[in-house]
């Protein structure tokens, strides 16, 4: 029951972002089209792009709760994985967009824009919103351990800077100096780019089975701290959503009876649960 509670509360955050960011493309998209601003504009995009991922995060958060079957032996955890993969992908393609229009408007000294009490409204509040939601996502992702609600997190802390970049853009375009409104969308899209990277580079390590940061020297202290484990060797450990993956040989006394032996590889377990969280451990024991 408790899981089922926490796998709402997870649909709720996720879904709750996908209005919000819903919301934001149409205020900008209709300030950004009135006032000619390519950095509204951008921002507009850029805020279509997170209507999407946070649409991709939702669906993932909701499959990857799923639990193990005959075809998924380790559950759907990696789901989440690949919605981030996914999702910094698609800003890559935005930015590229941004980066060629705002070249444009610069190369042609075409920049004049309309700049009014809505041109900085929207992007104000845009900036508290994604304040808002950026904390919700973040502290979420880390209470259940979700990369891709993680993922959104950061996503959305990063609209906050490229928007005050845009911000800046829209008070020198108040006077006149309209050029800024392109370097401040280039500014946006070099921003988004290195989120983008950033993001794409933890998916695949995670889709790779990369063992996570500090994860396996912690696990080995652990493990040498139980009482009758001499030796540990062959540790492996892997990440699949929230859960973590743990294969390992250790050796004890070989006078040890099956049932003693046992115990020592449960009072293993029982300890890197308590360490890690949720888990799937494999203890292999061999006599010393």
């Amino acid at each position: 029951m408790a899981e089922v509670l926490d796998n709402n509360e997870k649909n709720k955050v996720a879904f709750a972002s996908v209005l919000v960011a819903c919301g934001l493309v149409v205020f900008k998209l209709i300030v950004g089209v009135a006032t000619g601003s390519l950095g509204i504009l951008s921002e507009a995009l850029h805020s279509a792009l997170d209507s999407v991922s946070a649409f991709i995060t939702w669906i993932a958060v909701r499959l990857s709760d799923k639990p193990a079957d005959n075809e998924h032996n380790f559950g759907h955890g990696k789901i989440e994985n690949f919605s981030a993969l996914i999702e910094s992908i698609l800003l890559l393609i935005t930015c590229g967009w941004i980066i060629w229009e705002a070249i444009e408007r610069l190369s042609s000294k075409h920049t004049e824009i309309e700049v009014g009490f809505w041109s900085f409204a929207v992007v104000i509040t845009s900036i508290f919103v994604d304040i808002g939601r950026a904390r919700i996502l973040k502290k979420t992702a880390i209470k259940f351990k979700s990369q891709a609600l993680e993922a959104d997190a950061l996503h959305f802390a990063t609209d906050i800077w490229s928007s005050t970049v845009v911000l800046i853009g829209i008070i020198c375009a108040y006077f006149k100096i309209y050029s800024a409104d392109a370097i401040a969308a280039l500014c946006v899209a070099l921003i988004a780019i290195w989120v983008s990277l950033k993001l794409s580079m933890r998916a695949i390590d995670q889709l790779l089975d990369k063992a996570p940061d500090g994860m396996r020297e912690k696990v080995s202290e652990l493990i040498g701290s139980v009482d009758g484990v001499i030796l540990s060797h062959d540790l492996r450990v892997r990440c699949s959503g929230c859960i973590y993956i743990i294969d390992v040989n250790i050796h004890v006394s070989p006078t040890l009876t099956i049932v003693q032996a046992h115990e020592i590889s449960e009072r293993i377990e029982k300890l890197l649960r308590a360490n890690i969280g949720e888990s799937i451990i494999n203890v292999h024991i061999e006599p010393a």
